[in-house]
């Protein structure tokens, strides 16, 4: 990412995605702190770069073009609807907000707050309490002013710092669901769409993945599909349910479909790669070994890789180094009972580096949790295991994916509009398309083993595995609707044709006698 430099304009910087950007003098001076160029050195996407070779880039260059398309959605919302009263003070905040909402990201980005926290915590006997990295991130944001308020006064609008800090904290986080934040909301009620650029919480929509999508597709060498681009472009405000929120064009449903389908095809194929999880396991339990060896120094105390968290003078100095760290020479190399862990943690690290790694067996999906607990607990017994290879709990990774909204379809919570409307409404499902997802969330379980297993017993073990798989689908599959009422059938259900109420009551009355064909468990599957 060059940076071209002329006095008395905005610094001009070339984007491999965005292409040449202009940031405000205050964007460029936060970006010049110790605090934000710690980003340079935490990998955007953890233990995928293990798999991927392109997915070298950092949260540097992702927090730079998230403040980048902040600002742009806001210019246009400006441009287009000058009754919003949209002020350069407004734009210049979401763009910070967008630019520091990662500011809290550990090494490895999300292996360090999803991972390596809870269970550092867990060996502890902490507390359970959940630690995020946005909370770091809001952390770090104070720490930045503080420790470069005499370089920052030195900029145009620094004062906007100042005056709207509790404002852009809040952008980044997004909207919460706190008796707190309607108080500090009064003074944007008005503008309260703001909060859905950087962390839209109502639908997930935001340039964060707009960002993070067109970015990592670009690194993995995976097409994607959302233009975000457009969906600028059309973005409007309209008052829905009495509070003003960002809508999409009525022609932009099919790219949002898009957005999602990328966000899920991301997942599966780079996020959640059998190897990648391999890795990041690994990189966990070995930075879980050398925590206590690990110290930085802190405000006015030294701490741990694990409690870092607290002090963010310690924070500042973890990147994803700590990789590296773990083979320096500590002040415990005399004592052997306490380098036990340390060895061991390096002797982990060295197998990642020459790729010896546990073996993936095979991968299972199921729309039913219950069904993946049971396979788990079945893989687990040893009696009733067929596989032939003996696991353990950490041979098995449980994963969760879906749309971004749990069970349900995020373009319901999406208001659309029409050109000339003065009013936002939703569009259903059958109004777009009967090949539109109809789960919009699954599990994942994946079965690993040691790397020492012969080749020829995890042969068997796959095939078996497989045998496996099939059979628990095979329960799960409801009978099909009976081919010459299907097409019928499908438009009524999903509201795509008008039907009276003679044809309605036909189409209920169908369903039930449909029902009576199935099996008690093929209706317990329907209802789960």
């Amino acid at each position: 990412m060059a940076r071209l430099n002329d006095p008395g304009f905005n610094t001009v910087f070339n984007d491999p995605i965005h292409g040449h950007i202009e940031l405000h003098p205050l964007l460029v001076k936060i970006i010049d702190t110790p605090q934000f160029q710690r980003l340079r050195n935490i990998k955007q996407l953890g233990g995928v770069y293990y798999v991927f070779p392109g997915a070298s880039h950092n949260r540097f260059e992702h927090s730079i073009g998230v403040g980048y398309l902040a600002g742009k959605l806001a210019k246009s919302l400006q441009k287009k609807q000058p009754e919003l009263n949209i002020n350069e003070s407004d734009i210049l905040c979401v763009q910070i907000a967008g630019l520091c909402h990662d500011l809290g990201h550990g090494p490895f980005s999300h292996l360090f707050d999803r991972m390596f926290i809870p269970e550092a915590r867990k060996r502890q006997g902490q507390d359970k309490k959940k630690w995020t990295h946005e909370q770091a991130s809001l952390t770090m944001f104070d720490h930045l002013i503080e420790k470069n308020v005499l370089e920052l006064e030195k900029v145009k609008d620094w004062q906007v710092l100042s005056k709207e800090k509790d404002f852009i904290k809040e952008l980044i986080v997004g909207k919460q669901a706190d008796a707190d934040q309607p108080k500090r909301m009064v003074p944007y009620k008005d503008k309260s769409f703001l909060y859905d650029i950087v962390a839209n919480k109502t639908n997930g929509i935001d340039v964060d993945k707009f960002d993070y999508f067109a970015r990592d597709c670009h690194h993995l060498g995976i097409k994607n599909n959302f233009d975000h681009d457009r969906f600028i472009k059309f973005a409007r405000v309209f008052k829905v349910d009495g509070e003003k929120h960002i809508c999409a064009s009525d022609k932009e449903v099919g790219n949002l479909y898009d957005f999602f389908h990328t966000r899920n095809s991301l997942h599966r194929r780079a996020y959640q790669h059998k190897v990648t999880n391999i890795v990041e396991t690994m990189i966990t339990e070995a930075f879980v070994l050398a925590d206590k060896h690990l110290t930085f120094e802190g405000e006015h105390e030294k701490f741990t890789l694990s409690t870092a968290i607290d002090d963010m003078v310690a924070y500042t100095k973890l990147t994803d180094n700590v990789f590296e760290q773990i083979f320096l020479p500590t002040s415990w190399e005399l004592d052997e009972a306490r380098m036990k862990d340390l060895k061991k943690a390096r002797e982990i690290l060295t197998n990642i580096s020459s790729r010896c790694l546990f073996k993936c067996v095979g991968q299972f999906y199921s729309a039913y949790p219950a069904d993946i607990e049971d396979m788990r607990l079945h893989l687990l017994d040893d009696q009733k295991n067929p596989l032939g290879i003996k696991l353990l709990p950490e041979h098995l990774n449980v994963i969760k994916m879906d749309y971004g909204m749990k069970t349900e379809n995020p373009i319901d919570r999406v208001s659309f509009y029409r050109k000339g409307d003065k009013e936002a409404f939703k569009i259903s499902r059958g109004q777009v398309s009967t090949l539109t997802p109809g789960h919009f969330q699954e599990w994942l379980l994946q079965v690993y083993c040691t790397a020492e297993t012969d080749e020829k017993i995890l042969a068997l073990a796959r095939k078996k595995f497989e045998q496996l798989c099939q059979t628990v689908t095979s329960k799960k599959v409801p009978t099909p609707i009976p081919g010459e009422f299907k097409e019928w059938f499908l438009q009524v259900y999903n509201g795509t044709t008008e039907t009276d109420e003679k044809t309605q009551m036909m189409a209920r009355d169908f369903y039930e006698l449909w029902l009576k064909t199935l099996t008690s468990e093929e209706k317990r599957a329907l209802e789960m």
